[in-house]
């Protein structure tokens, strides 16, 4: 695909995220998009963006579409569409996206996937095309673009050899990761590459999916068997074993970009306010940034120990609920 012929209204590329989630990680997921792309979403399925993200990045987003036409009206769309230019044989497909402001019904929208494909110079192909083309409908506009979909792997493991009944699922532990690293306090300008800490990190999940994404991260925690559990988890994934070591928070040393720390709160780790506050005290010396977890209040014991609160949101379970803390 020609991306010049393509792109015909706007001198700078853009973005349509479509994104979904239950109504229990809905505050998580708009401010995971938040931190993400700098902004939260102003629909409840889209957001526009001139941010280039890999979709899989975030575990509510389902596709992203490279925006190659803006046009007022479907004719315009159409007229346009006529224009494009594939790749030399490529076949194509035309998607009409649910998600949007369109509200066409599931005949309607054939029928303008076949409007649109009607105009286009090149082989339409339904089953396995070379290049689904989207179209979607953002306010007064009608957008068309080529869809990059979202790599679902990490779903595969939901399921570790070694797991805790109370360990974050796999879409938090990425939402984290993502509020600690894609924000722009946590961006390093001279481009390096930024060092994440999870100081408790119980079997590994945070670890592993920041290493999936390509973060540089070393994780601790005071409970031997933790760490035995999540170097078990760190080799069935290919992943470095001494990555993870056992220590205490309160006694680390160095310093990181940015920190994400679920408090322990099984029935064996229960935490007085003092530890608590120690722990958090002991963060703030060893990272710039933190996204903290637990199911306690800690506003109070935030503020005391240094932190300056800038996001929260909330995470329902059935039989828990758990506050997050994004911190500077």
């Amino acid at each position: 695909m020609n991306k010049h012929e393509m792109n015909t209204n706007e001198t700078k590329q853009r973005y349509v995220y479509t994104y979904a989630c239950h109504e229990t990680e809905r505050e998580l997921c708009l401010l995971e998009l938040k931190c993400l792309f700098g902004q939260p979403p102003v629909h409840e399925s889209i957001l526009l963006s001139e941010w280039r993200l890999e979709p899989g990045t975030s575990p509510f987003i389902h596709l992203r579409l490279d925006i190659a036409v803006d046009a007022g009206t479907l004719e315009e769309l159409c007229e346009a569409a006529s224009r494009l230019q594939l790749e030399g044989g490529k076949t194509f497909k035309i998607l009409c996206l649910k998600e949007g402001d369109n509200k066409a019904d599931y005949d309607e929208r054939r029928g303008i996937e076949r409007r649109i494909g009607a105009r286009i110079q090149g082989q339409a192909f339904m089953k396995e095309p070379d290049i689904t083309l989207g179209v979607i409908r953002a306010g007064e506009r009608w957008l068309l673009g080529r869809c990059v979909y979202s790599d679902r792997s990490w779903m595969e493991r939901r399921q570790k050899p070694q797991n805790y009944s109370t360990g974050l699922p796999v879409f938090v532990a990425r939402a984290l990761v993502n509020m600690a690293v894609h924000s722009g306090a946590a961006r390093k300008a001279d481009g390096d590459e930024l060092e994440l800490l999870d100081p408790c990190c119980g079997m590994g999940n945070v670890i592993i999916e920041a290493l999936s994404m390509g973060q540089s991260i070393r994780g601790y925690d005071i409970n031997p068997l933790a760490v035995r559990g999540a170097r078990v988890n760190l080799r069935h994934y290919g992943y470095d074993e001494e990555l993870v070591k056992h220590g205490d928070i309160n006694m680390l040393e160095g310093t990181y970009d940015a920190a994400i720390l679920d408090m322990p709160y099984n029935l064996c780790s229960v935490l007085s306010a003092d530890e608590r506050q120690k722990m958090l005290y002991s963060l703030r010396y060893l990272a710039a940034r933190a996204v903290i977890v637990s199911k306690e209040p800690m506003e109070a014991l935030l503020a005391e120990s240094g932190w300056t609160l800038k996001e929260q949101c909330r995470i329902r379970k059935t039989g828990m609920s758990r506050e997050i803390w994004v911190c500077e």
